[in-house]
């Protein structure tokens, strides 16, 4: 919404501590809807390419690319599941299935006993190498081509103060 609306709840009540919304303006919202839908049609567009060119999917290229980038090709469970912003569970869901093509394997955490690693196996790592050429052109097909080098600098200065700003990622 871009107007502002009455903050009164069904009863008529004002909450007392609630802060007056901040509505965005006609030029906020054409920015974040252009911002949002654009970045959404990217994702599944990546996605299908991806899984049509290589059979792996976006989710799961991201799994792969981040066991390829640690030290040794293995990460704590946990750990991928940050990296990744996934839940642990669909997470562990998601290592089975890659385990089962053989490009993963699971191994308890020596340090502690108690933890899993997900190990990116040669043949993982192969499938990676592989699909990787598909992911980059997508990128730099449906992104970067589209931009100039101002635009770019600008998404990139945009990028980093929101990574700031949100978190350790």
């Amino acid at each position: 919404m871009t107007s502002d609306v009455s903050s009164t709840t069904r009863t008529g009540a004002v909450p007392a501590a609630a802060a007056p919304t901040r509505w965005l303006d006609a030029e906020e919202q054409r920015a974040w809807r252009a911002y949002m839908y654009s970045w959404m049609l990217l994702d599944d567009r990546l996605d299908r390419e991806l899984t049509r060119e290589t059979g792996i999917s976006h989710a799961y290229y991201e799994i792969l690319v981040q066991l390829s980038e640690a030290e040794e090709r293995r990460l704590r469970m946990s750990e991928l599941a940050q990296r990744c912003l996934s839940s642990r569970s669909r997470l562990s869901h998601a290592v089975s299935r890659l385990e089962e093509r053989g490009w993963v394997r699971r191994q308890v955490c020596p340090e502690d006993g108690r933890g899993q690693l997900a190990v990116l196996t040669e043949e993982g790592f192969a499938a990676l190498e592989a699909a990787a050429p598909v992911h980059v052109e997508g990128v730099r097909t449906h992104l970067f081509d589209q931009l100039s080098a101002e635009q770019i600098a600008a998404m990139r200065d945009i990028g980093e103060t929101l990574l700031r700003h949100l978190g350790d990622h």
